[in-house]
């Protein structure tokens, strides 16, 4: 009887102990857990103008990875800003990420194309990319055509277009009720140069608008990769490309998107190679 009894205490002792190394270790796991919340959550009560100058004391300490990640939090919190996305490309710079440099200020001339100092600093980083690509039958004029679009964003070239309209009216108006010959002259001419930069700037607005709502253009991230002729890893390679590398999306089919260079030559390449501008 007392052996039974001996076995009875040792079991419920060994019980109690189980459940307090159990609730032990459940405790060591939920303090893991809150670890890593407050690690994630780290930003999320910091408001983006503090976030803001803590990058930029962050980036003039040369401290450039903690500036980059803090410009990203201030993306995360309160979207797209062409100072961030411009400082964001800085930092990368320095920190000799091409790529990341690249499609940041790509971004920031997105919603400010007229910028020079971003222009510059893309043309700089460009020139250290690996991969030359020229663009091929592209006329001087088509390249004016195109680099003249890219000076204003659509909300721009909305406004410019409708002043223009309201200057056609005008001149419309001028031509119609007034009755002295030169001024009917100075008003159809006038006029029908208005409406055509009208026409000319709706269009730039509309290229502008298309292109930041349904984005066709990527930056190659990957430090190298091979183009293939199909989207699959067995395909027959085609051609090499390099982080930074600027290509435009033509076709999407699973985990592969279908680019195509400015000179003409197309091929697949997985979707993790690269990124949406």
């Amino acid at each position: 009887m007392y052996r039974y009894l001996t076995i009875i205490s040792l079991f419920l002792v060994s019980l109690t102990v189980s459940s307090q190394t159990a609730s032990g270790n459940d405790a060591a796991a939920t303090k893991t857990v809150n670890v890593q919340k407050g690690q994630e959550n780290a930003f999320k009560n910091k408001s983006a103008d503090f976030l803001v100058k803590m990058a930029e004391n962050q980036y003039k300490k040369a401290n450039y990875a903690g500036a980059a990640t803090t410009y990203e939090a201030v993306l995360k919190l309160n979207g797209p800003s062409f100072g961030v996305y411009y400082n964001l490309g800085n930092a990368y710079f320095k920190k000799n990420e091409l790529g990341k440099a690249i499609l940041n200020y790509e971004r920031a001339l997105r919603l400010n194309p007229g910028d020079q100092d971003a222009r510059f600093n893309l043309e700089i980083c460009q020139a250290r990319t690996v991969d030359k690509i020229d663009a091929v039958g592209v006329f001087l004029i088509t390249r004016w055509f195109k680099s003249l679009g890219n000076n204003y964003n659509s909300n721009a070239w909305s406004v410019i277009s409708l002043l223009f309209f309201i200057l056609f009216l005008t001149c419309l108006f001028v031509y119609i009720f007034t009755r002295l010959r030169r001024m009917k002259k100075i008003g159809f001419y006038v006029g029908i140069l208005s409406l055509i930069i009208s026409i000319l700037a709706l269009f730039y607005a509309s290229e502008k608008y298309k292109a930041a709502v349904t984005p066709d253009q990527a930056i190659i991230m990957s430090p190298t990769i091979t183009a293939k002729r199909s989207p699959d890893e067995s395909g027959t390679d085609l051609f090499p490309l390099h982080e930074g590398t600027k290509v435009t999306l033509t076709n999407e089919i699973g985990s592969w998107n279908e680019i195509e260079l400015q000179d003409g030559n197309v091929g697949w390449v997985p979707s993790y190679s690269l990124e949406v501008i």
